[in-house]
């Protein structure tokens, strides 16, 4: 059944009929073609849209692996690159055990999938990590830029600490460059578990915000990323700065806003929008905060006590979508509106804004 208001319209996906709930979805779009990716137990499943994000196929799955990295932010991503689709996760063949290994894989790897007709088939994967089980924390992004080339940025676990890694393609996610260390840790490490993100500006230059860790303080940080090129470091977003001496497991999220950049991220109970070298604004209060850019400008959802809150452009608070969901995703849509995807009730749940 579809609901249809004057600003938007609101469905779901059909459920995999897995023996666990869907979660974590990922969304990206292009003129025809719309694709929502999500986790199910150890499976990863695409449902494609080619209306804008009005109806959706009955999902499909892309692969089925031994032990899948999810939750948490961790959970497959997509993009897409020409007529190509690409999915990406990370998984091994073996489970971590004990009460910290939050059911990750031991010797996680993050790979690849490709599909040439929209998602019917998809190719082996490839794998995108050059030192084997580097990517077992099991966070990472993923993006297109707009003449087609890849990025993919993780945490990687090669060497004592946590560090920010990358690699590209060139050829729509068929091979990948050597990985290339993004951030020199002066710490030692980045924060532990918090999931980086990654956008492309209009110049195909990568955008990556993490959270560092950094004299005990939590704070997100902005790099950016010719592909081939040593990034450069923008620094510290916001003018505040989080006290933690542990890791709040929220990275936050960022997009292209004109020609600058926007991000979205969370500080101790508070929820900011923020550009690069200006004042943070907050925006609302909880965690697990996802932006994306519209028509319109800016938008931002995220999960508080209350639910699934997003903020629009122009308005004074913001919204509650759901009262049952969590764990948003955003993404712009070619016709100028955004579609958000949640999880709720074991499936996933979806609204079109204008």
């Amino acid at each position: 059944m579809y609901l249809f208001t004057l600003a938007t319209l609101i469905t779901s996906i059909a459920s995999t009929g897995g023996p666990q709930p869907d979660r974590q979805p990922s969304i990206t779009a292009v003129p025809g073609l719309t694709a929502v990716v999500f986790g199910n137990g150890n499976s990863a499943w695409i449902a494609t849209s080619k209306d804008d994000g009005q109806h959706f196929s009955s999902p499909t799955e892309v692969a089925r692996m031994p032990a899948l990295a999810l939750g948490r932010h961790r959970g497959p991503r997509v993009a897409i690159s020409g007529s190509t689709l690409i999915v990406t996760a990370v998984y091994g063949d073996k489970v971590a055990a004990g009460p910290h290994g939050h059911g990750l894989p031991l010797d996680g790897d993050l790979v690849a999938w490709r599909s040439r007709d929209g998602g019917h088939s998809w190719t082996k994967p490839v794998v995108i990590n050059d030192v084997p089980g580097s990517a077992r924390e099991g966070l990472h992004a993923f993006a297109a830029a707009p003449n087609g080339s890849l990025a993919a940025v993780w945490l990687d676990l090669r060497s004592p600490g946590t560090r920010l890694m990358g690699a590209y393609s060139r050829d729509g996610g068929a091979t990948w460059s050597r990985n290339m260390l993004l951030y020199d840790v002066p710490g030692g490490t980045i924060c532990q578990c918090c999931a980086p993100s990654i956008a492309f500006d209009e110049h195909g230059t990568a955008n990556v915000m993490f959270r560092n860790a950094m004299n005990g303080r939590r704070d997100l940080f902005l790099l950016q990323w010719r592909l081939g090129e040593k990034p450069i470091e923008v620094g510290k977003l916001g003018t505040g700065s989080w006290l933690l001496e542990a890791c709040p497991m929220d990275g936050g999220g960022i997009a292209r806003l004109g020609d600058s950049m926007i991000t979205a991220w969370r500080r101790d109970k508070t929820v900011y929008l923020a550009q690069p070298g200006k004042a943070e604004t907050p925006i609302g209060g909880g965690k697990d905060v996802a932006v994306a850019t519209g028509r319109r400008g800016a938008y931002a959802v995220w999960t508080s006590s209350s639910g699934v809150e997003l903020y629009e452009p122009g308005e004074n608070k913001p919204r509650l979508l759901s009262p049952a969901g969590q764990f948003a995703a955003i993404a712009p849509l070619p016709n100028g509106s955004v579609l958000i995807a949640w999880e709720e009730g074991g499936g996933i749940k979806l609204e079109a804004v204008k």
